[in-house]
C-alpha cells in the first residue's frame, strides 16, 4: 500500500497554527518510521492536521501520514493511544 522505504531520510513540515501553544519548524528525520511516528504521537492536533512529510519523492499529508502510521508494514511499536489527527 505504502511503497515507503522507512529507512530512508524524511523531512517533516508541521503547519503554523496560533492556537498552538508553540510552533515547531521543520524537522529531517534520519529514518521515514521515526518522522511518522513522531508526527502522530508528538504532534500537537493543530500542528498536524495541516503538516505534510516528504520522503524520497513521496510526499504525505496529514491523512496520508495517518495512514502509514496504521499500515501493516510500519515497522515501530506503536504507542496505545496516539494524539494527533
Amino acid at each position: 500500500m505504502d511503497g515507503i522505504d522507512w529507512e530512508s531520510a524524511a523531512e517533516l513540515f508541521p503547519s503554523r497554527s496560533r492556537k498552538a501553544r508553540y510552533q515547531l519548524s521543520y524537522r529531517r528525520f534520519d529514518r521515514a518510521a521515526e518522522a511518522v511516528r513522531f508526527a502522530v504521537e508528538e504532534l500537537p492536533r493543530e500542528l498536524f492536521a495541516g503538516a505534510y512529510l516528504e520522503v524520497e519523492e513521496g510526499r504525505f499529508d496529514a491523512v496520508g501520514i495517518r495512514r502509514l502510521y496504521e499500515s501493516g508494514s510500519f515497522p515501530l511499536a506503536r504507542r496505545a493511544v496516539a494524539r494527533a489527527g
